[in-house]
C-alpha cells in the first residue's frame, strides 16, 4: 500500500476545514484510507541521520496517509483533497473535458517505426496556462514519481516526461537510434553528453542507476526530438535540462512512452485530470495527435467515461443492506461515480443502477468495484454482522483445528513459518538431492533467501530453532501448514498438501517423545496400532532418510500408505543449521485422515 506525505495544514485548507487527528482519522477510515503517521520534515531528516529528537513548535506538520495501491488519483494532495471534499459533499463531481480545437491546430507526435524495437508506444497531452507555486510544484514532481513506482513499476512500463512547452516547437517526433548517434545537455546538467555516456556517467547516481538497465543493453534507445531536432527525452532516464518545468512555467507538455499501452493512458489522464484544477480553464486538457508509421492516428488524452449498468440487487445482496436505489446512487456520487436509476430496468429492488465512472477511477472495472465503493460510502461499521447459514468449515481446516489444540495440549508451541525457502535450504541442508521432480521454483525471486516453495516443514522449523537456541531448553514447537509438490495431474502442475511438523530440542534427542506424540495423534484420530503389513491401522517401519540418523527413524503407515516420517535429526543437518543440541522431528501428511 503506497504511503503518500502532505501537509497537514495544506490539506486542511484544501478540505475548507480543520479537524482535530482524531476527527481527521475517522473521516480517512469512513473514505478507506488511513492515517499511517503524524511528523515532521525536520523529525524525518533526524530519523534518517539517527539524530536526537527536538522539538520545534514552528516545524510543519506532516500527515503520511496510506491509500489503496489500485487509486492512482489518491497519490497526491490534489487528489485526495478532491476526493474527499466530494466525499463529504462540499464538491461536485467535476467534468473533465477535452479542449475542442481543430487536428490542423493541434500539436503532434510522429511514432518512427523503429521504436517498436525497445518501446513502442507514446501518449501526449497539454495543460495550458497553468499556474503553478512551490507546493503545487512540488506536489506535481512527487505524483510523478509515486507513478513511476507504483503503476509504471520503475519506468518498466511506463515513463512520464513533464516539458516547459514554451522552449518547444512542435511537431514532436519519438525515434529510437544507436546512443552514439544522440546528444544533449540532460536535466540539471551542464555539459553535452552522449547517450551511451550518459548510462556510464549515471551507474554513479543514486536514483537514475535503477534504471539504466531498462535500455542499456539495447542496441538503439528511444528518444524524443521537437521540430528543431531538439532533444526533449531519452525516456526512460532523462528528460533534458532545455525544457525543464520551473515555477513559471504556463504551458506544460506531458509525455508518457511505454510498452503497456493500457497502463500509460492511465497514468497519462492521472496527470492531466489532477493537475488541469491549476489550469487557466479549469479541468480542460488539450489533445495531442500521436501518428504511428502505419498512417494509423490517435488522439490523447482518453477522457471519456465508462459506463456499465449494475443490478440494485446485486449491490443489496454483496454488501449485506437493504437499501433504495436512490440511496445507492447517493453513495456512490460520494465517491466520485456518477449514478443514476436506469430506465426501463424495473422497479424497486428489480432495477438497475447506471453507473459513469470518470476518467480519475481507474481501479472500477467490474460491478463489484461499484459494490466495494457502496460499502465503503456506506460505512463498514454500520453494516450488520452475520453468519450465512450455509457457511460451515473446510474439513481439512476442521481436522487441522483439532490437531493444533491437541498438540498444544501435549505442551509444544505453534510457530509459523515462510512457504518459500532457498534451495540450498530445501534441499543441500537437509542431505537432500534435487531431482527437478518435487520443487516449485519461483521464476523471478526477490533473493536467494525465497526461490522455491518449500516440500517439507522441516527447513523453517530448524531455521526457528537456529535462531532461537539460546532460548531455555527444552524447545518443544509445531507447524500446521501447506508445502507444495510438482504433479503432472493438476492444471497448474503442482499441488498443495497439509502437513504437522514437530521438533524436540534438548539436551537429549527426545526421541520416545515424539514417538509418544505419534502415538496420542492416531490414538485422537482413532486409529490403532496394528502389526506390520496390517492395513486395518498404523504401524512404524525403519526407514532411511538422509535428513534422520540412519537406524534412529521410521516411517508411518496408515492403511497401507506411508503417510510421514519421525526419527532423530542427522548431526550434518543440525550443523547446517547451527543448532548444537541433538534434535528428533517428525512430519505427518493430515489429509490422508479424511
Amino acid at each position: 500500500m503506497p504511503t503518500i506525505s502532505v501537509g497537514r495544514d495544506r490539506l486542511f485548507a484544501a478540505l475548507g476545514k480543520t479537524y482535530t487527528q482524531e476527527e481527521f482519522e475517522d473521516l480517512c477510515f469512513r473514505f478507506g484510507i488511513e492515517l499511517d503517521d503524524v511528523t515532521t520534515e525536520k523529525a524525518i531528516i533526524r530519523k534518517e541521520k539517527h539524530l536526537e529528537e527536538e522539538v520545534d513548535d514552528d516545524e510543519e506538520v506532516i500527515y503520511k496517509i496510506e491509500v489503496p495501491a489500485n487509486r492512482y488519483d489518491l497519490l497526491c494532495l490534489e487528489g485526495l483533497a478532491l476526493a474527499l471534499r466530494i466525499f463529504n459533499g462540499l464538491e461536485q463531481i467535476p467534468q473533465f473535458k477535452v479542449a475542442n480545437i481543430s487536428r490542423n491546430s493541434m500539436l503532434k507526435m510522429h511514432v518512427k517505426e523503429e521504436t517498436s524495437l525497445i518501446r513502442p508506444f507514446v501518449v501526449c497531452a497539454v495543460l495550458r496556462g497553468i499556474t503553478f507555486d512551490e507546493a503545487s510544484y512540488n506536489s506535481f514532481i512527487d505524483l510523478q514519481d509515486k507513478l513511476h513506482q507504483n503503476i509504471c513499476r520503475r519506468r518498466t512500463l511506463v515513463a512520464i516526461g513533464t516539458h516547459d512547452l514554451d522552449t518547444l516547437e512542435g511537431p514532436f517526433t519519438y525515434e529510437a537510434l544507436p546512443p552514439s548517434e544522440i546528444n544533449f545537455v540532460p536535466l540539471k546538467q551542464v555539459k553535452s553528453f552522449r547517450a551511451d555516456e550518459l548510462m556510464e556517467f549515471y551507474k554513479s547516481d543514486l536514483k537514475l542507476k535503477k534504471f539504466l538497465h531498462i535500455i542499456e543493453n539495447s542496441p538503439v534507445f528511444p528518444v524524443i526530438y521537437d521540430s528543431k531536432r531538439t532533444v526533449v527525452s531519452l525516456p526512460p532516464i532523462i528528460n533534458s535540462a532545455h525544457s525543464a518545468i520551473t515555477l513559471k512555467t504556463k504551458n506544460v507538455f506531458i509525455e508518457c512512452t511505454a510498452t503497456d499501452l493500457t497502463k500509460a493512458k492511465i497514468v497519462l489522464n492521472t496527470m492531466v485530470t489532477t493537475f488541469s484544477s491549476y489550469c487557466q480553464r479549469k479541468f480542460e486538457v488539450e489533445p495531442v495527435e500521436v501518428k504511428y508509421f502505419d498512417e494509423k492516428s490517435y488522439l490523447y488524452p482518453d477522457l471519456s467515461v465508462f459506463n456499465m449498468e449494475v443490478p440494485l440487487s446485486y449491490i443489496t445482496d454483496s454488501v449485506g443492506v437493504s437499501l433504495k436505489a436512490e440511496e445507492v446512487t447517493s453513495l456512490l456520487n460520494r465517491m466520485q461515480l456518477h449514478a443514476n436509476i436506469a430506465k426501463e430496468s424495473g422497479s424497486g429492488e428489480n432495477c438497475n443502477i447506471n453507473v459513469s465512472v470518470p476518467p480519475t477511477r481507474s481501479d472500477v472495472l467490474h460491478p463489484c468495484d461499484v459494490m466495494e465503493d457502496v460499502a465503503i460510502a456506506f460505512g463498514y461499521n454500520d453494516i450488520p454482522k452475520r453468519k450465512p447459514s450455509t457457511l460451515k468449515p473446510l474439513p481439512l481446516n476442521q481436522l487441522s483445528d483439532l490437531i493444533r489444540h491437541e498438540i498444544a495440549m501435549n505442551g509444544f508451541t505453534e510457530v509459523l513459518t515462510w512457504i518459500l525457502c532457498s534451495k540450498r535450504e530445501n534441499f543441500e541442508m537437509l542431505n537432500r538431492k534435487d531431482d527437478k521432480s518435487t520443487a516449485v521454483i519461483i521464476g523471478n525471486p526477490r533473493s536467494s533467501d525465497f526461490e522455491v516453495v518449500r516440500t517439507s516443514l522441516m527447513p523453517g522449523m530448524l531455521k526457528t530453532v537456529g535462531h532461537n537456541k539460546d532460548h531455555p531448553k527444552p524447545l518443544k514447537i509445531f507447524e500446521v501448514g501447506d508445502v507444495v509438490l510438482l504433479d503432472e495431474n493438476k492444471d497448474v502442475g503442482a499441488s498443495n498438501r497439509r502437513l504437522l511438523g514437530a521438533l524436540y530440542c534438548g539436551a537429549n534427542s527426545g526421541f520416545e517423545l515424539i514417538h509418544s506424540l505419534v502415538d496420542r495423534i492416531m490414538e485422537v484420530i482413532g486409529s490403532p496400532f496394528v502389526p506390520v503389513g496390517d492395513n486395518t491401522g498404523y504401524f512404524i517401519q525403519l526407514s532411511e532418510e538422509p535428513e534422520f540418523l540412519p537406524g534412529r527413524q521410521a516411517s508411518i503407515v496408515y492403511k497401507g500408505r506411508r503417510i510421514g516420517t519421525f526419527g532423530i535429526v542427522h548431526p550434518e543437518v543440525l550443523n547446517n543449521f547451527d543448532i548444537p543440541d541433538p534434535c528428533s522431528f517428525l512430519e505427518v501428511n493430515i489429509e490422508t485422515f479424511l
